[in-house]
């Protein structure tokens, strides 16, 4: 018998067919291994960004509250808040008198 006669044996010839059919079951899986990867990387990426997001926006509201404490305490002084009183309001603490400055026309 020739080896081209032996391989065609019906064994043979449903050994290749499995064969085919296990590379063919292995390509599928591989690539939804594939997909699930890139679709967990992507995933993944955008959860990495709103974190980043999220930890600006905790840094800035940091800030603004270390802000407002500051100004809350300064608003305890008394004179602070005459300083406000006579910018803002162009009050005067008694006797005082009101300098007002002409503005010139350039």
């Amino acid at each position: 018998m020739s080896s081209r006669t032996a391989a065609s044996t019906p064994a043979a010839i449903g050994a290749r067919r499995r064969l085919k059919l296990l590379m063919f079951v292995m390509i599928i899986f591989m690539s939804w291994a594939a997909y699930t990867l890139v679709d967990q990387y992507t995933h993944l990426n955008t959860a990495y960004s709103q974190m980043r997001e999220s930890g600006k926006k905790l840094t800035d509201a940091e800030a603004k509250s270390d802000a407002l404490k500051q100004e809350i305490s300064r608003l305890n002084d008394p004179e602070y808040i005459g300083q406000i009183a006579r910018r803002d309001q162009g009050m005067g603490m008694p006797g005082e008198q009101p300098i007002q400055f002409e503005k010139s026309a350039p």
